[in-house]
């Protein structure tokens, strides 16, 4: 078999020297689009959304993949900048090697390529649903880098159990005071430190895994002798399934409710970013497992990965119950961590992950 190594290293090193933030993904729009043309491979952008979808293949029945194009902003060296740390360059690199391990075959269904914006907003997804691209999708797989610690260079997963995650952002409108007159105000950091010891409180089931954390907090000013009366604060929460987080979003809610009565205070909040829970379809993985046991061996199957990070890559399933759905995990040496602005993997995992990726949409 033709082994193409060297363009998807190319590919990769070409996306990770533009890297683009959520809903900004431009350049990288178009270099999907260039590539895709030299390929002679038929797709669709948009005038009003970043992101591209192709198609090969013929026939009414579609598979699909999905690969997220967007890159994060954080601060590398004293600098901040748009950073691929969670490894999408590495996934355009893969989806483009998969497909350019298919395009010469003989294919009896049609095998769609969704390069999707926006996943760390947590919305991008939605945007492709709107734009038809699950639209007669029988099964849909997708495929991310795991860190180190969860799978080793060589190991492959055929599934990737992602928690469930969504934010508050807040507001406390209290009264300001003179630091010598505390009595009369309504000191608003009392009301943060309320909410954190609140949401340190909350208990479910010991058997579930969940998360609930103060992620920012804002308040006074520069003279120090005025007691703020105003604050800004943010939760991050997650759980691994979807009604777990539904019930601490619950308990939240009504805490909130609660400290707002207890301190005689306005607090305002809104929830945003919703991203579900994994709802992994056995058929998929069972599809998964047998392209990863042809390419690396029984010995390089994995476990299903279990992880309390989020990915709207689940929103797919979420809007279409019937689709069959799966992401694939690659081992890859990947450290210090997804996220880490300083986060380096092994590039000869990417071949690997392209040839499994087009095994896995073969059998599907």
């Amino acid at each position: 078999m033709e082994v193409f190594e060297k363009e998807i290293l190319a590919w990769f090193d070409h996306f990770h020297a533009i890297p683009e933030v959520s809903w900004k993904e431009f350049t990288t729009t178009q270099s999907i689009a260039s590539i895709l043309d030299d390929l002679g491979v038929t797709y669709r952008t948009f005038s009003d959304v970043t992101g591209v979808i192709a198609e090969i293949g013929e026939g009414d029945e579609v598979i699909a993949v999905r690969a997220e194009i967007d890159a994060l902003w954080q601060e590398v060296d004293g600098v901040w900048q748009g950073n691929h740390s969670c490894g999408h360059d590495a996934i355009i690199s893969m989806v483009l090697g998969a497909l350019l391990y298919l395009k010469d075959k003989p294919l009896t269904k049609k095998i769609r390529f969704i390069f999707q914006p926006a996943e760390e907003k947590g919305n991008g997804s939605l945007a492709m649903i709107e734009r038809g691209a699950i639209e007669n999708v029988s099964h849909l797989f997708g495929i991310h880098l795991r860190p180190i610690e969860e799978l080793p260079m060589g190991k492959v997963s055929a599934s990737i159990h992602h928690g469930a995650a969504i934010f508050l952002e807040g507001k406390v409108h209290g009264e300001d005071a003179h630091g010598a007159r505390p009595h009369q105000g309504k000191n608003a950091i009392d009301v943060i430190f309320g909410i954190q010891q609140f949401i340190k409180s909350i208990y479910l089931s010991p058997f579930e895994v969940y998360s609930a954390k103060l992620t920012k907090i804002n308040a006074g000013g520069e003279s120090l002798n005025i007691i703020p009366g105003s604050a800004e604060f943010a939760v991050d929460v997650r759980a691994q399934k979807n009604e777990v987080l539904e019930k601490l979003k619950d308990k939240i809610d009504t805490g909130l409710t609660g400290l707002s009565n207890l301190y005689g205070v306005d607090i305002e909040w809104k929830w945003s970013d919703f991203t579900p829970g994994a709802e992994v379809s056995a058929e998929a993985e069972a599809i998964a497992e047998e392209a990863i046991r042809t390419i690396v061996g029984d010995e390089g199957l994995a476990l299903p990965v279990i992880t309390s990070g989020s990915d709207d890559f689940h929103f797919y399933t979420i809007k279409n119950p019937n689709l069959k759905a799966s992401m694939i995990g690659v081992g890859a040496d990947l450290q210090p961590g997804l996220h880490h602005p300083k986060m380096t993997f092994n590039k000869s995992a990417l071949d690997v992950g392209a040839q499994i990726l087009a095994e896995t949409l073969l059998r599907a």
